[in-house]
């Protein structure tokens, strides 16, 4: 249940052909792409290239091609686990050496990690083996004990099925810190013979190999088979004497239900007491013993462990200080009649019960129980197993620390800390043995993950997550040994880190958390061992994989890679029905290959379910996908390097084209294709893709022969790396990507990576993904330039016979498509863009190299670039068009889009200029037909993908302006299209006469951008003798902020020349000109608008003469050539005690509209404050009451105020106004005094400190100032004239 799939078995003497050591990782992927990378061994099959596939017999390791070295960390999967480190050099050849005897007995390999101590060990052979498993390999210290010959004896245990040793580290430094430490300086280990139940002791292994033994001697038990059969040890813990030195207590269970205790030190092992636990019956059990809290107080003379029985769970206390008496604490039923407390025994379908291991926190407070049930479905009458994990804590109030907690034989000291998670609901049975080997162990991350190890040589980690449990497999091939445990790596903030695991023959690797966050998949549902699967006769076992169903050796065996959890992680599972509707179609399908007949089957696969599912899980892309991907009966060929040239391969892919053919034939004539056509457009188009890619498969297969044909023959580059002929770049490629498809699925591991490559149909994507992220280990910068160029343009070719074959199939295949509205091709997916942009800036790199190389290698160069770039450039298309149809949001992509077309598109212009340039200097008529061939070439590619400014840059270049007429007349675009971008350019370019005449041929265009830029509109306006409208752009323009004289155009791309500000000069003739405008077009509101072209006139009249009454400093300066607003204007004259600037802030009032007017009434008093502060009038009233002025002489000196003068230019007889007038806003006189202050100006003015004593002459300037007329009062022209 927790293996792995079965896996090809390889005769002994094939095996032994392996004589050398594995090597140290370099870092280097495994297979290699040139003849200069050794092969993990030597050829030790004669006349056997090195093809980088070994063939099944050669044993290596393939895992070490998911290292990732220090420079590539970026491309490790998130979802794969992380190389740590090696184990020491001396474990390395101590297993070779064992691999050369093959003596019985000497080639099991069994091992373990600590927590606590952080030390690792390993049993090999006779000698034992200790290293520190966090330590750097340079510093890394590897402690060897030798193993006494009477300890070995392994009593004929199953070691398919667990370890035959049981092993506790004693950390004699350690107190009450539960940190784990790189290195200690002092620790002893006790190890056990499970089955002999020998112990062997070291007291200190940092200082001496001194070692004690105790040997069993007891009766053994004799069985039903009158076998002679000793009972066995179970688990085994120790604890430290703190008062003894290099002393402990150990505690060991054995299956025939005995606790014994021992007692260890450097005299000698003593067995100091047996305790029989009380069972139910169950053979095999006690099965755990844990302690309470791992890391013990040296202040605590008792220390608690647990022990896990058939049915319950039970603590005991041990007096470590005195007479190491032990003692029953309490005991908890976990299986019995209460559900509400345990498991619940008895239910229907319900046989036995296994509780197969315990584990406790490190706090001490939650114990985890792996428990496997075995049941019976009634209604198949077939019988499964389930898995689960029970938690239990302490109830809430219990104090575990206090003894009375215990005395009381009724309360229950345990509950159930969250209902049971179950594992896998429904798994294959096994035999007690294998169930017994398994083993759990808790505490990484994420938090609440649990992880469990068979003794096949598996590890799953489980997490439950949203009221289910999600499963991750530790998957390596199956040369990297078994997996021999599992420990917890520790973190910086002082909790549990992730997981670690120990490997027989790949080292430790570590499972980040996010692996198993978005690698955990939903258990699968189903036994392959039920009835209704079509794969019964299978013997692989259901396991902890990335599956979520049973999987066909045959084809769904290869999705255990990446785009697989993808996949499934998003989707629903597979059911039953799935499964059963496959079936059907599969056996429809084959009915038809033999008698072409398809009565029924429509109904009958509908009535299956078979069109309820769309995408990669329809049953009917799923048979499309097994046609394609079928793995061929094994190519005896031991010419790995040379299996491309092999007839059969191109048979092979012609057969599955025409079963694939046959089968849309299938579908037309059973009308399912007008069902999929209808409802499940995706898994339609999903099948069609297949025939694509294998159209595809077919012409790569063709380039590769031509390639090889070319080189045989001396046409090519030959590789000066390789002796091979057929080693290229594409041969390369291949091999990596069918290493990486052999790597995620251990079915594959005895195939070769090119057969692997060629059968895997479907996922073709993984070829650009490969692309993407190996493209240096194929093409290196260490390789000669004309090596590079070559291999560049081998893969571009590849890249552009792949896509091209694709597009091709789908237009001779057009009428058997859905309607591909939103679909995006699998061309155009994000894997492919991705990986041929990579090539493509690689490429572009390459192009600035040539310059030393001849025309001819420039031009071939140059040739296969610019096909590159047309495929590549209709792969962003087509997925910038699926977003589009699908109303998604494409602003990224489409800004990747154009920014790469740029990229791209620059390049090639570039290179055709420096063509041209060239052409221009020869007088070989060839070589400018070659040049006029690349220009026109350019020109379709920038003009099918929008690449305005390459076609500008042609046109400008050869001033050719009737291309550009024809460019601009066949490019109509959105938003004008390419003409809009032409005129943007001459507007740049401040060619605007130029620019005038063009748009006359393109009025509708040139709409289009005059709108975007009044400066040119008013003028075509004219042209068009639309004098009103021009004269309203006219006064916009005048009046238009600076920031609002820009474009959209102008500020998105850079101006070529500096920008003109304005001046009010420049303002005053635009509004003269919109004033002669509106005069010669004379519509309906003709006099309304001279009213207030006149009006914005003198207010910019006013500034001008208002800036000048100003002191001259910066601000000042800076006023002179901006536009300022009303407000802002009258704001200056309030902010300088000036008389006369004061009566111009009423003059801008009075050009100004009457809603501007009320919207800033509070202004208007602040201009009537600042006014009546211009004047001392209590100095004027103290004059006239002591020299008794009459009437008419207050009168002259009154018409000097800036009252009297505001008050005749507001509300004389000759005041002027845009529209409305003062009164309407700010009366004069206060009409009443219970009118609120600020009502009028008389209001304004009693709030004047000087109008208690002048109130009366005060008011009597503002009302002979209404009133009076007199030319002779002005002191020089008015602003206002």
């Amino acid at each position: 249940m927790f293996s792995p799939g079965t896996k090809k078995t390889t005769s002994k003497k094939d095996r032994t052909a392996r004589t050398h050591p594995a090597p140290a990782i370099t870092g280097s992927p495994v297979t290699p792409i040139t003849d200069y990378r050794k092969p993990v061994t030597e050829n030790i099959i004669p006349d056997r290239p090195n093809t980088g596939t070994p063939a099944p017999w050669a044993s290596r390791l393939s895992v070490l091609a998911r290292i990732p070295t220090a420079k590539k960390v970026d491309d490790v999967d998130p979802i794969q686990p992380v190389y740590v480190g090696e184990v020491p050099q001396v474990v390395r050849d101590e297993q070779a050496n064992m691999l050369q005897k093959r003596v019985h007995g000497d080639t099991s390999i069994f091992g373990g990690m600590d927590k606590g101590t952080s030390l690792a060990w390993m049993i090999c052979g006779s000698k034992l083996f200790i290293w520190s498993y966090l330590s750097p390999a340079a510093s890394r210290k590897c402690i060897i004990l030798e193993l006494p010959s009477s300890v070995l004896e392994d009593g004929h245990i199953n070691k398919h099925f667990g370890s035959v040793w049981l092993l506790c580290f004693l950390d004699w430094d350690r107190t009450t810190s539960s940190k784990s430490r790189v290195q200690l300086n002092s620790a002893g280990v006790l190890l056990c013979n499970r089955k002999t139940r020998a112990l062997l002791y070291w007291p200190d292994i940092y200082s001496s190999t001194f070692s004690v033994t105790h040997l069993d001697h007891s009766e053994p038990i004799t069985t039903l088979n009158n076998q002679q059969q000793r009972s066995s040890y179970n688990s085994l813990i120790a604890s430290a004497i703190h008062e003894k030195q290099n002393a402990c207590i150990a505690l060991a269970c054995s299956s025939n239900g005995q606790l014994c205790k021992f007692i260890c030190s450097p005299a000698g092992i003593q067995c100091q007491d047996t305790v029989n636990v009380v069972l139910s019956g169950a053979k095999g059990y006690p099965r755990s013993l844990i302690w309470h809290f791992p890391y013990h107080s040296v202040k605590e003379p008792n220390r608690k462990f647990l022990l896990l029985t058939d049915h319950e769970i039970q603590c005991f206390a041990v007096d470590i200080l005195r007479d190491f008496s032990m003692s029953k604490l309490w005991s908890h039923e976990i299986v019995g009649n209460d559900g509400d407390v345990g498991i619940q025994k008895g239910l229907a379908g319900q046989k036995k019960i296994w509780p197969l291991d315990m584990q406790i926190d490190s706090n001490g407070k939650v114990m985890t129980v792996l428990v496997a049930t075995l049941c019976k479905d009634r209604a198949t009458s077939s019988s499964y197993t389930e898995y689960s994990l029970l938690s239990m804590q302490y109830k809430s109030g219990v104090d575990i620390s206090s003894e009375s907690t215990y005395r009381s034989n009724n309360s229950k000291i345990l509950e159930k800390r969250s209902p049971i998670e179950v594992i896998i609901p429904k798994a294959r049975v096994e035999d007690e043995d294998f169930l017994f080997s398994m083993r759990l162990k808790v505490g990484g991350k994420p938090s609440g993950s649990s992880i469990v190890l068979s003794g096949d040589g598996t590890a799953t980690v489980t997490r439950y997550w949203r009221n289910t449990s999600r499963l991750y497999k530790f998957d390596l091939p199956y040369d990297a040994g078994k997996v021999l445990d599992a420990s917890v790596f520790p973190s910086d903030d002082n909790e549990d880190g992730a997981w670690a695991v120990l490997t027989e023959k790949a080292g430790v690797w570590a499972i980040p958390e996010k692996a198993v966050l978005l690698g955990g998949v939903e258990p699968p549902e189903r036994s392959l061992s039920r009835k209704g699967s079509s794969n019964e006769g299978s013997t692989q076992n259901v396991s902890f994989a990335g599956n979520i169903a049973p999987r066909r050796a045959s084809s769904e065996a290869w999705d255990t890679g990446d785009r697989q959890r993808a996949v499934f992680t998003k989707s629903a599972h597979r059911t039953a029905q799935d499964e059963e509707s496959e079936a059907l179609l599969a056996q429809f399908f084959h009915e038809f290959l033999q008698s072409g007949e398809v009565m029924g089957t429509l109904n009958k696969l509908q009535n299956s379910g078979a069109f309820e599912r769309d995408g990669e899980t329809n049953v009917f892309a799923r048979v499309s996908k097994s046609i394609v991907d079928t793995l061929a009966k094994h190519w005896t060929t031991t010419r790995g390097a040379e299996i491309v040239a092999l007839s059969v391969l191109s048979t092979q892919l012609l057969d599955k084209q025409q079963k694939h053919q046959k089968f849309l034939q299938f579908l037309a004539l059973s009308k399912c294709h007008e069902e999929l056509s209808l409802k499940q457009r995706k898994s339609l188009q999903i099948i069609m893709e297949h025939g694509e890619k294998l159209a595809a498969m077919i012409q790569l297969r063709e380039l590769q022969n031509s390639i090889r044909q070319q080189r045989s023959s001396g046409v090519a580059f030959t590789d000066s790396y390789s002796q091979n002929e057929l080693s290229g770049s594409i041969w390369d490629l291949i091999q990596l990507v069918g290493e990486r498809a052999r790597q995620n699925t251990v079915l594959l591991m005895d195939r070769d990576n090119a057969e692997v490559f060629y059968s895997k149909v479907s996922g073709l994507e993984e070829v650009f993904h490969c692309l993407e992220k190996k493209l240096s280990f194929i093409i290196s910068e260490d390789m000669p330039l004309t090596f590079q160029l070559q291999r560049a343009c081998e893969l571009s070719s590849m890249c552009v016979t792949l896509l091209n074959a694709a597009i091709n199939y789908k237009d001779e295949n057009h009428m058997w498509y859905p309607s591909l509205e939103g679909l995006t091709p699998w061309y155009s997916q994000t894997v492919v863009r991705s990986g041929m942009w990579t090539l493509g800036s690689f490429m572009l790199h390459l192009l600035n190299e040539t310059g030393r190389l001849d025309i001819a290698a420039k031009l071939e160069f140059y040739s296969h670039l610019e096909v590159f770039v047309k495929v590549l450039l209709e792969a962003y298309s087509g997925a910038v068009t699926a977003k589009i149809e699908r109303e998604e949001e494409h602003g990224g992509l489409l800004e990747e889009y154009w920014n790469r077309r740029d990229t791209l598109l620059d390049s090639l212009y570039q290179q055709v200029k420096d063509f041209n340039k060239d052409s221009n200097e020869l007088v070989d008529e060839q070589n400018k037909e070659i040049t006029q061939k690349i220009t026109s070439n350019l020109l379709a590619i920038a003009k099918r993908h929008e690449g305005y400014q390459t076609l500008w840059n042609l046109c400008f270049d050869h001033n050719d302006l009737e291309l550009l007429r024809s460019l601009m007349h066949d490019s109509m675009g959105p938003k004008g299209g390419f003409s809009n971008f032409v005129f943007k350019q001459m507007y740049n370019n401040k060619q605007l006469s130029k620019l005038m005449r063009l748009g006359e041929e393109f009025p509708e265009e040139l709409a289009i951008f005059l709108k975007e830029h009044p400066d040119l509109l008013w003028l075509h306006e004219i042209f068009l003798h639309q004098f009103s409208s021009s004269s309203e752009t006219l006064h916009l323009l005048a009046l238009s902020d600076d920031a609002d004289t820009n474009s959209v155009a102008e500020t998105e791309e850079p101006r070529s020349y500096p920008k003109v500000q304005p001046t009010l000069a420049d303002r005053r003739r635009l509004l003269n000109l919109s004033k002669i405008a509106a005069v010669a077009g004379k519509n309906a509101d003709y006099d309304t608008k001279l009213k207030r072209i006149e009006a914005d006139l003198r207010i910019l009249k006013l500034q001008q003469v208002i800036l000048k009454l100003l002191p001259d400093n910066e601000e000042t300066q800076d006023f002179a050539h901006k536009l300022l607003p009303p407000a802002d204007l009258i704001q200056l004259c309030l902010n300088v005690q000036n008389k006369q600037l004061a009566l111009y802030a009423f003059d801008i009032f009075a050009w100004t509209s009457l809603s501007f007017l009320r919207s800033n009434t509070s202004l208007l008093e602040e201009c009537w404050k600042n006014a009546a502060n211009q004047d001392d009038w209590e100095a004027i009233n103290q004059t006239s009451m002591a020299k008794g002025l009459s009437d008419e002489e207050n009168l002259e000196v009154l018409k000097e105020t800036a009252l009297f003068q505001a008050s005749r230019r507001c509300y004389g007889p000759e005041s002027e106004s845009f529209e409305g007038g003062f009164e309407d806003v700010l009366p004069l006189r206060q009409e009443s005094m219970e009118v609120a202050v600020g009502s009028s100006v008389e209001a304004i003015l009693m709030q004047h400190r000087s109008f208690p004593d002048a109130d009366k002459l005060m008011v009597t300037a503002i009302m002979l100032g209404s009133v009076v007329v007199d030319n002779g009062l002005e002191d020089g022209p008015s602003p206002m004239e």
